[in-house]
C-alpha cells in the first residue's frame, strides 16, 4: 500500500505543479509602469482590430487599415503603406496551386541612433481569415507590437532602427510577407525579425522557430525570457512540418529572428469565436512580456545575434533554460551511463538483478510502447470524431475532458504493463489486450493498420517477456536500457531532440543509483523516487501537453507514458504477491474509456462553442444550373434545411473550384447573379494573356487551367510564377482582393490550347433566391458561409 500512496502523492503533485507551470500570467493593469508591457494597454487595439472579420481585400480591412496607421502616425512613426500584388506557388500532390492577391503593407520606423545599423523588425498581420474577427489570429499580434513600441520609447532613442512591419494577406498565403521582403527598399536594412501569431485562443506564447546555426540567437533568448515555453525539440519538429507563418518569409530571405505563438484553446482558431471577449488576455500579456524583453535587448544592442552552431535547449522551470552545444549530449548521455551502472552494481551486490530479468525489462519497455500507442489511438477512434482541421472541432469544442480521457488512458496502460511485468503470469491476458486494442481501432472508422500493426506488436513482445514475474531492478534497468538506446541514437540522427529522453533517463539513473535500482523500497526511498518522479513527471506533462495541443496524434504521448515511466518505475510495479495489482490497470483503463464514450455521446455544442456551418450557393453560369452546398465535413440539421429548401434531395459532388473533396449538394432554384468574364488575348512571339474581370462585390477569383503543352514565362497580375509547365496538369489559381481583375499571361512555343474552369465568390447570399432560416445559436456561420460562387469554363486553342 504504501507504494501505492506514493505513486498517487507522485502523480497528484506533478499534475498539480504542471497545472499551474501552464497557466498564463494575470494581464498587467492599464497602470503598469510606463516600461513594461500591459495587457491593459494592448487590449483596446485588439478591440478596434477585431471587432468583425477583415480578410484582406474587404471594407473592413481597409478601416483595420486606416486605424492601424492613425495608431502608428500618433506613436511617432515615419509610417507609409506599401501596394503590391503578391503570388506564392505550393504543390499538393500532383497539383500546383498559386495564390495570391493585392496587399497593403504597413510599416513605421523609430529611428535609432545609427540609422545605417541592421534594423529590427517587429512583425504580426492584420488580415484575417473570412468569418472570424481573429482577435488572437493576429490582433493579439499587431497590439503587441503597438505596445512594444510604445514601451521602447520610454526608454530613449534606440541603437538602431526599430521597424513595426504589419503586414497583410497572411492568411491568403503569406502574400504580404512575400511582398515585402521581394521588394520593400527596407527589406534589405532588416537584421532580426521577431514575429508573432496565434493558433488558438489563448495559453502560454511558445517561440518555436529560429533561423539556422541559432547558437547565438538562443543565448538571448536565454537572458531575455521571462517565464519561457521554448524548447530546440519544438523548433526542430516545427521545421518539419508544412506549417508555415510569415516568419518562413523573412527565414527564406537570410534574416534571422524569433517567432512566437499561443496555441491554447484551439477551438476558436480561424473561428467566429475569435472574439476579444473569448481571448485570454493572460495569452496576450505572456506574448507582450516575452517579445519585449527580447525588442528591447536587440533595439539597445551594439550588436545583433550573429550565426553560431545550434543547441541544445529547454525551459526547465521558472525563467530557466538548460542549454549546451549539441556534443555535449554525449555527456549527458555518459553521465546517465555511469548512474545506471552504479544502480545495477548495487542491486548486483544485494542479489536482485538476475540478467534475465534485463532483457524482460527490455521488453516490457517495448510492450509499454506499444500498449500506450495502441489504446491511445483506440480512444481517439472511438470519439468517432475523423481526422481534420474541420472534423476535430467537436473535440475542441470539450477539449479539457478529451485530454483527462487521455491522461487516464496513459497512467492505465502504464499501471497495466507495470502490473505485467511484476506479477507474470499474464502473458496471454496483456498480448490479447494488445491485439484487442489494436483490432478495435478498425471498428470505428474501418481497417486501421497502424492500430493493427501496434497491436500485434505488444502481443508479440507480451508473448515474449510477461511470463514468470520481473524483479523491480531487472526491469526498471531493461526500460533505463531502452531510453539509453534512445537517446543514443537521437544524440546522432536528431540531436535538438535527444534532450526529451536523455534528461528523464538522467533523472531516472540518479534514482536508481540512490535506490540500489529500486530494492530499496522503505518509506525513505519511496519517497525519494516519488520526489524525483514528481519534478521529472512535471516536466513531461508539459511536453505532453504541447504535443496533444499541436498533433491531433494522441498515440504519440506513448512517448511520454514510456518516459514517465523512467523515473517512477518502482512505484508502478507491483511485487509479486501483491493482490489487486492485475485488476487496478485495466479499472483505471476502463475510466478512462467512459470518459471517451462520454466525448463521443455529449454534445459539446453551446453559444460558446457553437458547431460550424458553411452553405454556400453555386450557380454554373454555362449550364444555367444552380446548387445549394455545404462544405463542412458534417452538416448540421439547419444546413440540411438550407440544402433542401428548394426541394432537392442531397448528394455528394466535386466542385473543384470549391474543395479537393466531394462536398454535400442539393439542387438549387437558378437565380440571375453577376458572373465574372474572361477574355483571351494573343500577342506577339507566342504571348498569350487570359483576364479574369470580376463582377462588383466579389473578392476571391479562382482558375483552374490545364494546358495542353507545356507553356513557358507565366506571370498572375505580373508576377512570374513556376506553372503551367506540365502538359495535361492542372493549375489552380487562387486571388484574393483583386481589384483590377486577375490576368495570366504566358508565352507558347507552338500550336495549342487551354481548359479554363474560373469562378468569383461574392460574400452575399443571392438576392433572387430563398434565404436561409435564423441559424440556432448553437450553429455559427464559418468561413464565407452565405456566399454565391458564380462559376463557368472555357477552353481556347492557338
Amino acid at each position: 500500500m504504501g507504494r501505492l500512496i506514493a505513486l498517487a502523492v507522485c502523480l497528484a503533485v506533478a499534475l498539480g505543479l504542471a497545472w499551474r507551470l501552464e497557466q498564463t500570467p494575470p494581464p498587467a493593469p492599464i497602470t503598469a509602469p510606463q516600461a513594461e508591457f500591459s495587457a491593459a494597454r494592448a487590449l483596446p487595439d485588439v478591440v478596434a482590430i477585431a471587432r468583425t472579420p477583415h480578410p484582406i481585400g474587404s471594407e473592413a480591412n481597409a478601416k483595420a487599415r486606416d486605424y492601424l496607421l492613425r495608431r502608428m502616425t500618433a506613436l511617432g512613426l515615419e509610417t507609409q503603406v506599401q501596394v503590391a500584388d503578391a503570388a506564392a506557388r505550393h504543390e499538393f500532390g500532383e497539383e500546383v496551386y498559386v495564390v495570391g492577391g493585392r496587399v497593403e503593407n504597413l510599416t513605421g520606423v523609430l529611428p535609432g541612433a545609427d540609422r545605417t545599423a541592421p534594423a529590427l523588425a517587429i512583425m504580426a498581420h492584420y488580415d484575417s481569415v473570412p468569418g472570424s474577427p481573429g482577435a488572437a489570429d493576429d490582433a493579439t499580434g499587431v497590439a503587441t507590437a503597438l505596445e512594444i513600441v510604445r514601451a521602447l520609447k520610454t526608454r530613449g532613442r534606440p541603437a538602431r532602427d526599430v521597424v513595426l512591419l504589419i503586414t497583410d494577406g497572411e492568411e491568403a498565403g503569406l502574400l504580404g510577407a512575400e511582398a515585402f521582403f521581394a521588394d520593400h527598399p527596407l527589406a534589405k536594412r532588416i537584421g532580426f525579425v521577431i514575429n508573432m501569431e496565434a493558433r488558438g485562443g489563448g495559453g502560454r506564447a511558445q517561440m518555436f522557430q529560429t533561423g539556422p546555426q541559432n547558437g547565438q540567437v538562443i543565448d538571448l533568448f536565454r537572458r531575455t525570457a521571462v517565464s519561457p515555453a521554448s524548447s530546440s525539440l519544438t523548433v526542430f519538429l516545427y521545421e518539419q512540418m508544412p506549417n508555415d507563418t510569415d516568419f518562413t518569409v523573412s527565414k527564406a530571405a537570410g534574416v534571422p529572428g524569433l517567432n512566437y505563438a499561443f496555441i491554447g484553446r484551439q477551438f476558436d482558431y480561424h473561428s467566429p469565436t475569435s472574439t476579444p471577449a473569448n481571448l485570454d488576455k493572460g495569452s496576450l500579456q505572456h506574448m507582450g512580456v516575452q517579445t519585449l524583453s527580447a525588442a528591447r535587448e536587440l533595439a539597445f544592442a551594439e550588436t545583433l545575434p550573429g550565426k553560431a552552431p545550434d543547441l541544445v535547449y529547454a525551459n526547465t522551470f521558472g525563467d530557466h533554460i538548460l542549454a549546451y552545444p549539441q556534443p555535449a549530449g554525449w555527456a549527458v548521455l555518459a553521465l546517465a551511463v555511469m548512474l545506471l551502472g552504479l544502480g545495477v552494481w548495487q542491486a548486483r551486490r544485494a542479489g536482485a538483478l538476475p540478467w534475465l530479468d534485463v532483457a524482460k525489462g527490455l521488453g516490457a519497455a517495448l510492450y509499454l510502447i506499444a500498449i500506450s500507442a495502441a489504446l491511445l489511438r483506440l480512444g481517439r477512434r472511438a470519439t468517432g470524431a475523423d481526422f481534420g482541421f474541420m472534423e476535430q472541432r467537436v473535440l475542441l469544442a470539450q477539449v479539457n475532458r478529451w485530454e483527462i480521457a487521455v491522461l487516464i488512458l496513459g497512467v492505465g496502460a502504464l499501471v497495466t504493463a507495470a502490473a505485467a511485468a511484476g506479477r507474470g503470469r499474464m502473458r496471454l491476458a496483456a498480448a490479447v489486450l494488445a491485439l484487442a486494442a489494436g483490432l478495435g481501432c478498425s471498428i470505428f472508422a474501418g481497417w486501421d493498420p497502424i492500430g493493427a500493426g501496434l497491436g500485434a506488436a505488444g502481443a508479440v513482445l507480451a508473448l515474449a517477456s510477461f511470463g514468470r514475474p520481473t524483479g523491480v531492478a531487472g526491469a526498471w534497468t531493461g526500460l533505463l536500457i531502452s531510453g539509453l538506446l534512445a537517446a543514443a541514437g537521437l544524440q546522432v540522427v536528431a540531436a535538438p531532440a535527444g534532450f526529451l529522453v536523455a534528461w528523464p533517463l538522467t533523472i531516472g539513473g540518479a534514482a536508481a543509483a540512490l535506490s540500489a535500482l529500486g530494492a530499496r523500497r522503505s518509506g525513505a526511498g519511496l519517497t525519494l523516487i516519488a520526489a524525483l518522479g514528481a519534478f521529472a513527471l512535471s516536466w513531461l506533462l508539459g511536453f505532453g501537453h504541447g504535443i496533444f495541443q499541436g498533433l491531433d496524434l494522441p498515440e504519440l504521448l506513448a512517448l511520454i507514458v514510456w518516459l514517465a515511466a523512467m523515473v517512477i518505475w518502482p512505484l508502478v510495479q507491483p511485487l509479486e504477491n501483491e493482490k489487486n495489482a492485475r485488476t487496478l490497470g485495466l479499472a483505471i483503463l476502463l475510466l478512462g474509456f467512459v470518459v471517451v464514450a462520454v466525448v463521443r455521446h455529449d454534445p459539446p455544442w453551446s453559444t460558446r462553442h457553437p458547431r460550424a456551418s458553411q452553405v454556400l450557393y453555386y450557380v454554373d453560369l454555362d449550364a444555367n444550373r444552380a446548387l445549394r452546398v455545404s462544405r463542412t465535413p458534417d452538416i448540421t440539421p439547419w444546413a440540411s434545411q438550407v440544402l433542401t429548401a428548394d426541394g432537392g434531395e442531397i448528394s455528394r459532388e466535386k466542385l473543384p473550384l470549391i474543395y479537393r473533396r466531394e462536398l454535400r449538394v442539393a439542387p438549387a432554384k437558378p437565380v440571375k447573379v453577376a458572373g465574372p468574364t474572361l477574355a483571351f488575348t494573343a500577342g506577339p512571339d507566342g504571348a498569350k494573356t487570359l483576364s479574369l474581370t470580376l463582377p462588383p462585390g466579389a473578392r476571391i477569383a479562382a482558375l483552374d487551367l490545364k494546358p495542353s503543352t507545356a507553356l513557358t514565362s507565366v506571370s498572375v497580375n505580373g508576377r512570374p510564377v513556376k506553372a503551367l509547365d506540365k502538359a495535361g496538369q492542372w493549375t489552380r489559381v487562387r486571388w484574393q482582393s483583386a481589384p483590377q481583375g486577375v490576368t495570366v499571361a504566358f508565352r507558347a512555343g507552338g500550336p495549342g490550347g487551354v481548359e479554363v474552369r474560373y469562378a468569383t465568390t461574392t460574400e452575399t447570399w443571392p438576392a433572387d433566391a430563398k434565404p436561409p432560416p435564423p441559424r440556432p445559436a448553437d450553429v455559427m456561420a464559418f468561413d464565407t458561409d452565405s456566399a454565391t460562387v458564380a462559376a463557368a469554363s472555357r477552353r481556347f486553342t492557338w
